[in-house]
């Protein structure tokens, strides 16, 4: 090696070396705001209760508390079968598979390995060329490195961190909300069936009336208005059965859909009779603070915040030099008597380079402004966002509170009703044998008997409703994924025929 071309060396070698130094001094660096958690303040207590306190497990699996075994099992298979629930999770592996993206961009951005052979003819009127022909081979690689001295790279991966976070927490907010709207689905088959059950003992006994009553008109007793009213009411509560019929098969479908099945598949689970899901004497709610950690979608809102915070920062460092580390190292050979394999791997066909280069966009900096300006106001947007999310959240709860309460107190209003109701119905029907009063009495107490128990079970349903609304609202629930595998092994095997997904699907 010459004395000029050691020289040079050096310097390119001191030169690098300062690079690398420099980059290790202010590796720490990162533009843009680091996320800080606004600060909300919530009400100290419920407006609808007085109690402060629920067990963990209550949250984890609330609806064991129905003491329904068949519950206990649709919503089982909802968690093993329901298609949504499923897509949530392949997007937490693309969310996976993203953050890794975002890592990689901290090593070299450029590896590649080149190779080229290529014949050449000229013109041979071109001046000055002695040779019109000739063949040339190259052969190399090429590294290039953009050195994250501004953090780039880094809020980039904080970024993908963050939304990985939050497609957890939509899978988790999917697995409340699936809860609930199995255990809401289940109480509404159950309460339709026994809306049709009560319906279709007050038709035997509105048969047994007409027959009463034509019978009378028969002896020359009775008259024919008493016969038309018992057959109309009678009608009337055959229809009221079929439009109940309706509702349940409907609900049967939607409850198919959660499991993920085609329609008619649950039908053996819930075709036997069993009664309306029993509300809990009291329910006890922690206090509303525990939203903040409890529900999926409002920890979600947030992520998404301090997502949007970490783009801020990649934005802002393209306002700032970028630093490079390039290399490239290979062999080239070029020969008018063609390319010789020996020729291309001798000593003197070595080709290569090394050393930094700088690239600083100053012409650029107003489109660059108006981009860190725009992460900026996406990122306030996040932020009312999550506040937003909190109100609806404290919303939901105290909504479905006041609900609960109050449907709980028109059960018991409407079970006082029934039972005077049916009472009625049995004195009417004895005054109305004896001739004391006349049919119109007996049709009076056995349509409000109808309504009265018809509307009972209705509001003991929505009773259960509303019991099911405060569990989803205070996110109870997502907790019993953990351990679960939410993907079969079918779906699994499947994406593995296709890509090599490493651990990814772990």
């Amino acid at each position: 090696m010459s004395q000029n071309s050691l020289h040079c060396s050096l310097r390119y070698g001191f030169l690098t070396a300062l690079i690398i130094l420099f980059v290790v001094l202010v590796g720490c660096i990162e533009v843009g705001p680091d996320y800080k958690s606004p600060e909300i303040v919530m009400p100290e207590k419920w407006q609808n209760t007085d109690k402060q306190t629920m067990k963990y497990v209550d949250f984890r699996e609330w609806w064991t508390l129905f003491n329904d075994p068949t519950l206990n099992r649709l919503i089982e298979m909802s968690y093993q079968q329901n298609l949504n629930l499923q897509i949530a999770w392949v997007r937490i592996i693309e969310a996976r598979a993203q953050l890794s993206l975002s890592k990689g961009s901290l090593f070299p951005q450029k590896q590649q390995v080149y190779s080229e052979m290529v014949y050449n003819k000229l013109s041979e009127h071109a001046p000055n060329i002695d040779t019109f022909s000739f063949g040339s081979f190259t052969i190399g690689f090429d590294a290039l490195w953009e050195v994250d001295i501004w953090g780039k790279f880094r809020r980039g991966i904080e970024a993908a961190n963050a939304n990985l976070g939050a497609t957890e927490l939509t899978y988790d907010d999917m697995l409340v909300t699936l809860t609930a709207e199995v255990a809401a689905t289940y109480v509404q088959i159950r309460t339709f069936q026994q809306r049709i059950m009560l319906a279709s003992k007050n038709a035997d006994l509105q048969l047994r009336s007409v027959k009463i009553t034509q019978a009378l008109l028969r002896n020359g007793i009775g008259n024919s208005l008493d016969v038309q009213q018992a057959e109309s009411l009678l009608h009337n509560t055959k229809a009221m059965i079929t439009a109940a019929e309706a509702g349940l098969q409907q609900s049967k479908n939607a409850l198919n859909i959660l499991l993920g099945k085609m329609p008619g598949s649950v039908n053996a689970l819930v075709d036997e009779e069993w009664p309306i899901p029993s509300v809990l004497p009291s329910i006890t709610v922690g206090i509303p603070a525990d939203i903040l950690r409890r529900r999926p979608d409002v920890r979600r809102e947030e992520l998404k915040a301090a997502a949007q915070s970490a783009l801020i920062g990649v934005s802002r460092a393209d306002l700032f030099p970028q630093f490079y580390l390039q290399g490239s190292i290979g062999m080239a050979s070029s020969s008018a008597n063609g390319v010789d394999i020996v020729d291309v791997l001798g000593a003197q066909t070595l080709i290569g380079k090394v050393g930094p280069s700088v690239n600083w966009p100053i012409l650029n900096y107003g489109r660059l402004k108006n981009g860190v300006r725009i992460q900026d106001a996406r990122f306030e947007q996040a932020l009312i966002g999550y506040k937003q999310s909190v109100l609806l959240a404290l919303s939901e709860v105290e909504d479905a509170m006041i609900g609960f309460r109050k449907m709980s107190e028109q059960v018991e209003e409407l079970q006082q009703g029934v039972d005077v109701s049916e009472r009625a119905v049995e004195l009417s029907l004895l005054q109305y044998r004896n001739g004391i009063k006349d049919y119109t009495r007996v049709l009076m107490a056995q349509q409000s008997l109808v309504q009265q128990q018809d509307k009972l079970k209705s509001c003991q349903g929505e009773a259960s409703r509303y019991m099911i609304a405060i569990y989803k609202a205070l996110g109870g629930g997502w907790d019993t994924r953990a351990g679960k595998n939410t993907l079969s092994t079918e779906i699994k095997t499947e994406m593995k025929k296709r890509t090599d997904w490493g651990d990814i699907l772990n």
